[in-house]
C-alpha cells in the first residue's frame, strides 16, 4: 500500500497510560530517536508520586509529552497534536488538553466495562459521539502485541507488557523516526534475558509493520532536522546536565567533588548520575538524612574539596542550620534545590518555583548567600559551573534553584569545548599571612572579601572553626558588639559585591512599553509567548534572571525604563515582592501553583490584555 507522506514543521505527541505501562520509557525512546534525526526537542514527563498508583485510575495516569520541530522551540508544547491513550483513564485525564482535530490512538483492549467504570464512564466514549471532534484511531494494542509474540519464549504477562514497544514502533513509523538506537537500547536493557530482548524487538517491529500495512493510517509524516550551530549534540535532562556541570567544575578547579545527599524526588537522579563518575574524582555519599548529608558536604569543603549537597524544598529546610554555619565559616558549598510543589510533602512529582523566599531568606540571623537559577535543561550545566565558580571564589554557600520541570525535561545540548569552560582553580593558604608570622584566617582578599582557605593539617595554619562569632582577622571567638556588626556587614557585602553579568533585554525593535521579567524555568513559556505576540505585530520586551542574589547591577535601570513590568511565576509572587521592595517598581504578578508549567498560549493571552491597557 502506498502511503501519502506529509511534511510538518512541528508536532506535539503525548504518550499516556497507567503508571505501569512504561510511558516514560516509551517517551524517552521516542525522544532519543528524534534527537538522532536532528530535530529541536523539548519534553515534559508527568507521573504520579506513588510508586504504584491504583491501576486504571485517574491518579495513576503517567504521561510523557514531546515537542519536536524543524526550528528552534522553547517549550514542550501547549497542546498535543497526538494522544496515545493506553486505557480509559489516560483518555479521560488528557482529553481536555487536546485541540479539536487532534489524533487519538486508543488501545481498545483496555476499554472494558470494569476499566470504564473506574473513571466514571457509563458508556464507552469510543461508541458514542463524545469524540466526534477528534480523529480517533482504535488499535487493539494489547491483543495485537500478544499475537505478534505468540512464537516468542515469553509469558503472556511479559507479552502484554511489551505493548508500549508496539506503540513506539507505530509512532516511529508514523513520524519517520530512525529506530536503530532503540533496538540497541533494548539489547542493553534486557541483556541478561535474551528472550525479553527478542520479544520487545518483535513488538516494536510489529508496531512499525502495522503502521506500514494498515488502512487505519493512510498518512505518514516527516519533520526535517532543525538548523543548529555546528558541533556534537546529545539529548539531555536537566538533572543530567547539572551533574555533568558539577563534574566539569571538579575538573576545571582541580578539586575532588564530594556529594552528600539523601534521596528525595526530584533531585535523586543527580546522586545516581554523579555516582557513575568516580574516575573524575567525584565521591558520592548517600547519607542517613538531610542534615547528615549537608554536614558531610560542608566537612568536605573544610577539607579542601568542592562540597555539594542536593535536595528539594523539604530538605533545604532541614539543611538551613548547616547552611548558616557555612555562612559563618565562610567556606564554599553548593546547595542544589530541585523545587517541587509544596508545602510539606505536597505534590513531589509536580513542579513549582516556591522556594525562592527560602533560598533568599530562609536561615537564622543575617546569613546571605548567592542564589542562581537555570532557565532550561541544558542551561543546568552552565548554572552548575557558575554556582561552583561563585562558591569557590567568594567562599560562600550558593543555592542553585532548579525545579522539576527543568530537572526531568530534556532538550538538545551542544557539547562544549572543555578548554572554553571557566578556569576555577583556587589557591589554598600555604603559609602564615600575619605580619608577626601568625596565620590570620579572616584576613580578607580586598577584591573578593573572601578569607583564606586553609586545608586542615597545613603546618603553621592552625585556626579555630565553629559557629560562634569570629573576631575580624584573627578568627578568635568574639562577643564584642562592634565586631559582630562589622562581621555581619562584611559577610553581606561579600555577597552584594559579587560581580554578575548585566541582565539582557530582548526588545527587537526597541519600541516595547511592557517588559516581561522571569527567572528559572519560566524562560521557555515566556519566550514563546513573546515570540507569538511579536509575530502579530505587538511589541513586548523580555528579560530573564539567572542571578537572584546578588541581582544584576543594571536591573533597576532596566525595570524603570518600561511602563509596565509583568512577572509570571509558579508561586504567589515571590520575585514580584522582591522587585517591589528593592526597586520600588509596581510589578504586575501573574501567578499559578498548579504543579504544571505555564503554557505559552495563556501567557500570550494575559500579556495581550496588559498591552491593551498600557
Amino acid at each position: 500500500m502506498t502511503k501519502q507522506i506529509r511534511q510538518l514543521d512541528r508536532v506535539v505527541i503525548r504518550f499516556a497510560g497507567d503508571s505501569g505501562d512504561g510511558m516514560q520509557l516509551t517517551g524517552d525512546r521516542f525522544t532519543s530517536e528524534t534527537a538522532q534525526l536532528g530535530n529541536d526537542i523539548s519534553t515534559l514527563p508527568n507521573f504520579p508520586a506513588e510508586i504504584r498508583a491504583p491501576a486504571g485510575t485517574l491518579p495513576g495516569v503517567s504521561s510523557f509529552q514531546v515537542h519536536f520541530a524543524d526550528y528552534d522551540i522553547l517549550t514542550p508544547g501547549d497542546a498535543p497534536n497526538v494522544l496515545v491513550a493506553m486505557n480509559p483513564a489516560a483518555l479521560k485525564a488528557n482529553l481536555a488538553d487536546l485541540p479539536r482535530g487532534a489524533d487519538i490512538i486508543v488501545n481498545t483492549d483496555e476499554f472494558t466495562k470494569r476499566n470504564l467504570a473506574k473513571v466514571g464512564y457509563t458508556t464507552s466514549p469510543l461508541d458514542d459521539d463524545s469524540l466526534a471532534g477528534y480523529v480517533v484511531h482504535p488499535v487493539a494494542l494489547t491483543s495485537m502485541t500478544v499475537g505478534a509474540l505468540a512464537e516468542q519464549d515469553v509469558s503472556k504477562k511479559d507479552a502484554e507488557r511489551a505493548k508500549n514497544m508496539f506503540a513506539l514502533g507505530l509512532l516511529s513509523w508514523m513520524y519517520s523516526r530512525p529506530y536503530s538506537s532503540t533496538l540497541r537500547f533494548l539489547e542493553r536493557k534486557f541483556a541478561a534475558r535474551p528472550e525479553l530482548v527478542a520479544a520487545n524487538v518483535a513488538a516494536f517491529r510489529a508496531g512499525w509493520n502495522f503502521g506500514e500495512t494498515t488502512e487505519n493510517f493512510s498518512v505518514r509524516y516527516e519533520v526535517k532536522p532543525a538548523k543548529m550551530l555546528p558541533g556534537t549534540y546529545r539529548n539531555i535532562t536537566g538533572n543530567a546536565a547539572l551533574s555533568l556541570g558539577l563534574v566539569a567544575a571538579g575538573v576545571r578547579s582541580g578539586l575532588p567533588v564530594f556529594l552528600g545527599a539523601y534521596p528525595i524526588t526530584p533531585a535523586s537522579d543527580i546522586l545516581h548520575e554523579l555516582s557513575k563518575h568516580k574516575r573524575f574524582g567525584v565521591v558520592t555519599m548517600q547519607a542517613e538524612d538531610e542534615i547528615a548529608a549537608v554536614g558531610a558536604a560542608l566537612g568536605a569543603s573544610y577539607g579542601g574539596a568542592l562540597g555539594v549537597t542536593t535536595t528539594s524544598g523539604p530538605g533545604v529546610a532541614l539543611k538551613s542550620e548547616t547552611i548558616s554555619l557555612a555562612v559563618a565559616l565562610e567556606l564554599p558549598l553548593v546547595v542544589v534545590d530541585v523545587q517541587r510543589a509544596g508545602p510539606s510533602t505536597g505534590m513531589p512529582t509536580k513542579t513549582e518555583q516556591a522556594d525562592l523566599n527560602m533560598a533568599l531568606h530562609g536561615r537564622h540571623g543575617e546569613a546571605p548567600v548567592a542564589v542562581i537559577a537555570p532557565k532550561s535543561p541544558s542551561d543546568c550545566f552552565h548554572a552548575a559551573l557558575e554556582a561552583a565558580r561563585i562558591a569557590l571564589t567568594y567562599r560562600t554557600p550558593v543555592i542553585l534553584l532548579s525545579d522539576n520541570y527543568v530537572a526531568n525535561g530534556s532538550e538538545p545540548w551542544l557539547l562544549p569545548d572543555v578548554e572554553s569552560l571557566p578556569d576555577l582553580r583556587v589557591e589554598f593558604a600555604t603559609e602564615p599571612n600575619g605580619e608577626d608570622g601568625t596565620f590570620l584566617p579572616y584576613l580578607r582578599d580586598p577584591q573578593t572579601l573572601a578569607r583564606p582557605w586553609a586545608v586542615p593539617g597545613t603546618p603553621g595554619l592552625e585556626h579555630r572553626i565553629g559557629g560562634l562569632e569570629k573576631a575580624d582577622k584573627t578568627g578568635d571567638i568574639s562577643y564584642d558588639p562592634a565586631n559582630h556588626d562589622f562581621m555581619v556587614r562584611t559577610r553581606a557585602a561579600r555577597i552584594e559585591t559579587i560581580p554578575v553579568p548585566d541582565v539582557e533585554v530582548e526588545d527587537p525593535d526597541g519600541t516595547a512599553r511592557v517588559l516581561v521579567l522571569g527567572w528559572g524555568s519560566t524562560y521557555g513559556p515566556i519566550g514563546a509567548a513573546c515570540r507569538g505576540l511579536r509575530q502579530r505585530g505587538l511589541p513586548v520586551a523580555q528579560a530573564h534572571l539567572r542571578h537572584l542574589s546578588p541581582m544584576p547591577a543594571n536591573l533597576g535601570e532596566v525595570l524603570r525604563s518600561y511602563d509596565r513590568v509583568v512577572i509570571p511565576e509558579m508561586n504567589l509572587g515571590q520575585l514580584a515582592h522582591v522587585v517591589r521592595a528593592k526597586y520600588l517598581v509596581d510589578a504586575i504578578g501573574y501567578n499559578q501553583v498548579r504543579g504544571l508549567p505555564f503554557t505559552a498560549a495563556e501567557l500570550e493571552t494575559m500579556l495581550e490584555e496588559v498591552l491593551k491597557n498600557v
